[in-house]
């Protein structure tokens, strides 16, 4: 029962502005290819990425960016794979091993830890740009946003499991934060691919790809959304939020810049 202040914020109105949600999501991205297509067919933008010069340091440079956000992808999607995996396998496992209940927040913890710290190697600690510099950058401003919404969702999640948390409100970080950052993700500012003859081909592949993990993203918010609403089809969104959990996964494993 929701006190009496928070009653408008009912779980199945969360759950229908959730499914608004990701009904836009889906109906964006059309409008996003649309803008791709403009951006391609502006006169004179082929032209002066064909004609830039890349130095030897350069290029150096640039693949290593690019094994770089590779990585990070593959590392996410590797974790997202495992907490998918220990969620179906949760009720079993944890009769024996009751510490099994802690590792799909625990892969939320590190995915979030590593974005934050490791995501953008040139910035504090790890590299030479101070943070407070590298956070007038669109990507690395986006970057630190994700790595709070994972961290976010790990202690929360982290302490649900523990029994330390039962509020109401917690069981709708995960939901929420998650149907934002997906959303997020069709605005994502990604500078990979902006150089060569054939960078608009690679960027649009890039906004493709990410508009994948944006509908999976809001589907497995509001899968998880559901799961948490006393009703008919609960155990059913249970199931196919990790499932959907493990499909996000394997498309950031099978991410190329």
């Amino acid at each position: 029962m929701l006190p009496r202040n928070l009653a408008y914020f009912s779980p199945s109105r969360i759950a229908a502005a959730m499914v608004f949600a990701l009904i836009l999501l889906w109906a964006g991205s059309p409008f996003v290819s649309a803008a791709q297509q403009d951006m391609q067919d502006m006169p004179g933008m082929d032209m002066q990425h064909d004609q830039e010069e890349l130095t030897l340091a350069r290029k150096a440079k640039l693949a290593a960016d690019k094994r770089e956000s590779e990585f990070n992808h593959h590392l996410a999607g590797f974790l997202l794979i495992l907490a998918g995996a220990f969620l179906f396998a949760q009720d079993k496992l944890a009769t024996r091993w009751p510490w099994a209940r802690y590792v799909w927040p625990a892969c939320f913890l590190t995915a979030g830890f590593y974005l934050l710290i490791f995501s953008d190697t040139e910035i504090w600690p790890i590299g030479h740009k101070p943070f407070w510099i590298a956070m007038s950058d669109p990507e690395d401003q986006q970057h630190k946003v994700f790595a709070i919404i994972l961290l976010s969702i790990g202690v929360i999640e982290l302490q649900r499991a523990r029994g330390r948390l039962q509020n109401a409100w917690a069981a709708w970080v995960f939901p929420i934060t998650g149907m934002i950052g997906a959303i997020m993700l069709l605005f994502h500012h990604h500078q990979a691919g902006m150089h060569g003859p054939d960078h608009m081909a690679v960027m649009y592949r890039i906004q493709k790809e990410h508009r994948g993990f944006a509908l999976a993203g809001g589907g497995i918010a509001l899968a998880r959304g559901l799961s948490e609403i006393h009703w008919t089809w609960r155990e059913l969104f249970k199931k196919l939020w990790p499932l959907l959990l493990i499909v996000l996964g394997i498309l950031l494993m099978l991410y190329t810049e």
